[in-house]
């Protein structure tokens, strides 16, 4: 079964009053790309958190954004006075320097924006542990919606790709009626023409000229080898969606196979409605290229 690459999931929770709100969207990308925003305080746990979703996404871009609003006493951070009083001694310093007599109003609010100023308390080993195992099963209850979205959209691609399957192979199958018709009207025009030249000074037509000929038009226009692997193309693409996971680079490969037999089926046929038929297979295959990009 296919997955798409596009996804939505999103979960929340509450422990001792701090709400965590959480969302993950994920687009098309040739390999897995992620982004992900935090809170400040939750910032060590990021690289958990990109394991996890690199192990359960494959490919595609995520974007992982969490929320915390937390209303406890535990939110406060710690104010470090040693560098304040450093900043109030370098302010003072530089006024005695310019000379300036006035006293200055320190607006407390700029002072705590400060670096260094405002410090993340000290995190406890134990609660950063708790805390890793709700951001776990958040994490893991937004990405199971997701997967579900990916899921539906995979079954819809599916069978859009089926469908292209099943118009390549009406059109392989009027080919492969049609390549020895084309050897019969080479030969029935080479036979004629060469007849009319021949007439005009009185020499025999000799049969076995006219098959070598014909014979080196029919290996040379012989495409039995291309529909063949093409139909075997076919065979694959449609194995690898209903029992591979994971399968977007493998039905991409197949996708550039198929069209390469194709354009050797058109070179080599040398016949004008087998290139009709070509030209339509060509365009039924641009759109598989199109769909299994977005398939994981």
């Amino acid at each position: 079964m296919l997955a798409s690459m596009t996804g939505f999931g999103q979960a929340s929770a509450t422990r001792d009053s701090a709400t965590y709100s959480l969302e993950v969207k994920s687009l098309n990308g040739k390999f897995f790309k992620s982004v992900i925003k935090l809170p400040e305080a939750l910032g060590s746990h990021e690289p958990r958190l990109e394991q996890l979703l690199r192990e359960r996404l494959i490919r595609g871009s995520v974007v992982y954004v969490l929320r915390l609003r937390d209303v406890s006493e535990n939110a406060a951070w710690d104010v470090n006075t040693g560098a304040i009083q450093g900043y109030i001694q370098a302010l003072q310093g530089a006024m005695k320097l310019a000379g300036a007599q006035s006293s200055v109003r320190i607006d407390l609010a700029g002072l705590l924006a400060l670096p260094g100023v405002c410090q993340m308390p000290e995190l406890d080993p134990e609660e950063m542990e708790k805390t890793w195992e709700l951001l776990k099963g958040l994490t893991d209850q937004a990405l199971d919606q997701l997967q579900a979205m990916r899921l539906e959209e995979g079954r819809s691609i599916q069978a859009d790709l089926l469908s292209h399957c099943a118009r390549i192979r009406e059109n392989l199958q009027v080919i492969r009626s049609r390549a020895p018709v084309v050897v019969r009207d080479y030969a029935e025009r080479l036979r004629n023409r060469v007849r009319n030249l021949l007439s005009e000074v009185e020499i025999q037509l000799r049969e076995e000229d006219l098959a070598r000929e014909v014979a080196i038009f029919a290996e040379r226009a012989d495409i039995n080898e291309e529909t063949s692997r093409l139909d075997s193309h076919l065979l694959q693409f449609q194995n690898v969606m209903d029992k591979e996971a994971n399968a977007g680079r493998k039905l991409e490969f197949l996708a550039q196979e198929m069209l390469r037999e194709t354009n050797t089926i058109g070179s080599k046929a040398n016949d004008a409605e087998i290139a009709q038929h070509v030209v339509a297979i060509k365009g039924h295959i641009d759109r598989i290229k199109e769909q299994v990009m977005n398939v994981v």
